[in-house]
């Protein structure tokens, strides 16, 4: 039981990392738009793509806090009281950049709005990185299994650190296709090649950034490692693949095709991760039964997969959905 509570907190993560990933690399485009002449077409671009869809994706990160929380206390203690430096950096530029995000359209002044498009955009770029540099010091067992670990040394070191950079260049290409892609539904040629550009260049830096991360892992967390390239291969494949499938396709195929296909290869990414680090939920020294919550709580939590299963996976499809054919405006959501 423990077991399937874990794969749906594994769900989560991956439907976090596609949906408020493509969110965080709008936000790394915002803020190599260029000046306010120059960036002004693009931000326009990301402000029509996201206005109606950006606040939903909370939706996951809220559900995954709860589960680890209700399911494995033990552990989820060991990360806040090991991790809470990067840890409290994300959560500060979540609502950095959701204010900044929303205010820039409500000022009227232009030093305040560019003041709160770049809380926006820089917010955007550090918090996948420390959620990153999370995931790394989960990965090499740097969180003590009774917590209180090196508040330091957990997160700032190379796997962690290149963790995070990949994290973040993994939110700029997802984000850069779903441009590309929304600007070819829009017929504007120019920043749908913009966008396919910086798509291309995005994917070349994620593949530096994995073989970087591969190699400072081989050394770091040598199980990690080996599981990544045998058992957890078959999703680190699909992820190479569908990604560059989604880039080759840009330029032909229905935009529709385009985005499944780059959600996917970040998907199949996070969940090697999560192959790789079975049947562990922290380094090699505690596992998911371990850290399981008693058969109570375990119970109730499946409840709870049914409940939102039912209620808000609909709900947000429909959101999508309607986002996708243009029905909704920004001026509704404000």
């Amino acid at each position: 039981m423990s077991t399937v509570v874990a794969a749906g907190l594994l769900a989560g993560f991956l439907a976090y990392a596609v949906f408020a990933g493509a969110d965080f690399g709008a936000g790394f485009w915002d803020l190599t738009a260029g000046g306010a002449e120059r960036g002004r077409a693009i931000r326009a671009h990301i402000d029509h793509a996201l206005g109606p869809v950006w606040e939903a994706n909370h939706v996951w990160l809220i559900y995954c806090l709860v589960i680890a929380w209700s399911a494995f206390p033990a552990a989820f203690a060991a990360v806040t009281t090991t991790l809470y430096l990067p840890l409290g950096l994300a959560a500060l530029g979540i609502v950095v950049r959701g204010a900044g995000f929303a205010f820039r359209k409500a000022l009227v002044h232009t030093s305040t709005q560019r003041l709160n498009g770049a809380a926006f955009a820089v917010s955007s770029v550090i918090t996948p990185f420390f959620l990153g540099t999370v995931a790394g010091g989960i990965a090499t067992g740097r969180v003590p299994a009774g917590g209180h670990g090196d508040p330091l040394t957990s997160w700032l070191n190379p796997t962690s650190l290149l963790m995070g950079a990949l994290f973040t260049a993994m939110c700029a290409y997802l984000a850069a296709v779903l441009l590309a892609a929304e600007a070819r539904t829009d017929r504007d040629v120019l920043l749908e090649r913009r966008f396919r550009h910086r798509a291309w260049w995005a994917a070349w830096v994620c593949g530096a950034l994995a073989v970087a991360g591969l190699a400072a892992m081989a050394v770091d967390a040598p199980r990690l490692f080996e599981r990544l390239l045998s058992t957890a291969l078959p999703a680190t494949l699909a992820s190479l693949l569908t990604g560059a499938a989604a880039l080759v396709l840009l330029r032909r195929h229905s935009p529709g095709l385009v985005r499944f296909l780059a959600g996917v290869a970040i998907a199949a990414l996070v969940a090697a991760w999560g192959v790789a680090q079975a049947p562990y939920l922290l380094g090699t020294h505690t596992t998911i039964q371990q850290a399981a919550a008693p058969t109570a709580t375990m119970v109730t939590l499946l409840i709870v997969f049914a409940a939102a299963a039912l209620v808000v996976a609909p709900s947000l499809v429909l959101l999508y959905a309607l986002q996708q054919r243009a029905t909704l405006r920004q001026d509704d959501h404000l």
